[in-house]
């Protein structure tokens, strides 16, 4: 038997599975295809995660859509992100034309045309799709800290007004009120809170300022508020029983590299932190194809990288599925790569001496084989891959040289009137397509200045204030500035949501009782104790009190 046959041989035993199996495409022996050596991916080693990579122009948007369109025949929920709008192809069904099926015939293909079950969203109702919002307190200081690009002293500063908010009862619910915070911590009224604080300079503040006055002039600060995105929203299934592909448009992503993959990785969070434990089912809970992965490691923090790894490692256990997209390998950490277990490798490219370089690292990544990678991979013609999976024993398959088959789906964007249809009469449009405002951090700190403007009672002011009976007679100084405190007396306290000053008045005889109640039926509370569940459930993310291994 020659090398070819045996290679063929292998290929055919290695990638021969009694367990649900997606269908890659056809193995390739040099030019010949050979349609009775089939490439397949095991359905439940999905949540092994995996990689396809491959130069521009070489077919990883169309491998992307042949993956995304099978997982959702497969009954699997799915997400993708559009960079260029191809993928909204997905929603209308392909074209026979002569050149298509000329190359399934050739390949194979039993192919008949069909869309998918697709729902399109829109980061902050930016593009066609449904409006998908985070509030900043969900987001966490580590995260936004890689959007707004700090340096590690200013992403522990973020850190420490997060616990500030937190501890006062301030909901950071959008940007602006992240900015109040910080407006009014650097401001006369509130610098003994900002020293109390500890370790924090306003110039590190004004720097966090300016960051986010930088992002809101890329019109991001709609990306902010409510109605937050309920995860569970993404792990729907059509009533054919197919998954529903949710595709993410992103318009104008060169604009904002950072906030696109760091939103990605809000998401993925929000899943680690919502989905229950599962352990290693048949088939995973939710496919989550994230694309142009290289922007998420892109001058990222050690710290940021050990929590893309972590979540990684764990998530699996929840069912979720990883499938980075990437030009090559090299763009994704060692920590990450090394937890990939299926690999579909498009051409790479050897132009320059950092190509080679990148071209002999992608070798070195694949399993031990008699083909000549390095040549292998720079001979591949568009829509062909080097293909190496898990199977379910959790070994690697033989690599495998396949030409991959076709989508059934459009290999193009969606009409537009079409798309913008089919989001108006999404139900997920009634539930998001309305920005809500309500009583977060900026409106609390707005009534604070306006009360003291007013000059108010002495039941309205401050709960910290001297407690004499001619309290009333002295002079409160300008508006703008609190009492100063005594040994005894603590710095003045922002008021928490909805507590009113006629409230506090009635109950001052009785404060500590009165005042528990409030706060725990408070929504600031409420907000605080989502936040802190939050963070103990991912602190790979934030400030949180404990770590998974």
């Amino acid at each position: 038997m020659s090398d070819s046959q045996a290679n063929l041989e292998a290929i055919r035993t290695g990638y021969t599975f009694d367990v649900p199996a997606l269908d890659l495409g056809s193995a390739i022996d040099g030019d010949t295809v050979v349609t009775d050596a089939r490439v397949r991916l095991p359905l439940g080693m999905l949540n092994r995660h995996g990689l396809v990579a491959g130069a521009t122009g070489t077919g990883k948007t169309v491998t992307l859509q042949v993956l995304a369109q099978a997982i959702s025949d497969a009954g699997v929920p799915v997400f993708a992100a559009d960079m260029k709008g191809d993928l909204s192809g997905m929603a209308t069904p392909g074209e026979g034309s002569e050149k298509l099926l000329a190359r399934t015939s050739t390949n194979g293909q039993d192919w008949t045309p069909a869309a998918s079950p697709v729902e399109f969203l829109a980061l902050g109702g930016e593009g066609t799709g449904v409006p998908l919002r985070a509030s900043v307190t969900s987001f966490g200081p580590l995260l936004l800290s890689k959007v707004l690009e700090l340096n590690d002293t200013q992403e522990s500063v973020l850190g420490l007004l997060f616990h500030y908010a937190d501890a006062q009862g301030l909901a950071l619910l959008d940007l602006k009120d992240l900015k109040a915070v910080l407006t009014h911590l650097t401001s006369d009224e509130g610098k003994a809170e900002l020293k109390s604080i500890g370790g924090v300079s306003s110039a590190s503040v004004g720097v966090i300022l300016r960051s986010i006055a930088n992002l809101e002039a890329q019109g991001a600060d709609v990306f902010f508020g409510e109605p937050e995105f309920d995860i569970a929203d993404l792990l729907r299934t059509a009533e054919d029983g197919r998954g529903i592909v949710s595709i993410l448009e992103l318009p104008a992503v060169q604009n904002r590299p950072a906030l696109f993959s760091t939103f990605l990785m809000w998401l993925l969070a929000e899943l680690f932190e919502t989905l229950p434990e599962v352990g290693d089912p048949e088939k995973p809970a939710l496919v989550f194809f994230f694309d142009e992965a290289h922007l998420l490691f892109r001058d990222a923090s050690k710290a940021f990288l050990d929590s893309v790894a972590q979540t990684v490692r764990l998530i699996r256990s929840k069912g979720v599925g990883i499938v980075f997209v990437t030009q090559s390998p090299t763009d994704v950490p060692d920590e990450v790569l090394a937890q990939l277990g299926s690999r579909i490798q498009h051409a790479l490219r050897a132009h320059t001496p950092k190509d080679a370089k990148a071209l002999k690292a992608t070798v070195e990544t694949f399993p031990i084989t008699d083909f000549d990678l390095g040549a292998l991979l720079t001979g591949l013609g568009t829509g062909e891959a080097v293909v190496t999976v898990m199977d379910p024993d959790g070994s690697p398959t033989p690599v495998a040289p396949t030409r991959v088959f076709a989508p059934a789906s459009r290999m193009g964007p969606t009409d537009a009137p079409v798309m913008e249809q089919m989001v108006a009469g999404s139900p997920l449009q009634a539930k998001y397509g309305e920005a809500i405002d309500r009583e977060s951090a900026h409106e609390l700190l707005t009534r604070r200045y306006s009360e003291a403007e007013a000059q108010p009672e002495p039941a309205d002011c401050p709960a910290n204030a001297p407690r004499t009976p001619d309290a009333s007679t002295t002079d409160p100084g300008p508006a703008d500035t609190p009492p100063a405190p005594t040994r005894q007396e603590t710095p003045t306290r922002i008021p928490t949501p909805r507590r009113a000053p006629r409230q506090r008045a009635e109950t001052a005889s009785a404060p500590q009782e009165s005042m528990f109640e409030k706060v725990v039926e408070s929504q600031a509370f409420k907000q605080f104790t989502r936040t802190a569940a939050r963070e103990i459930a991912r602190g790979i993310f934030g400030t949180g009190r404990r770590r998974r291994r």
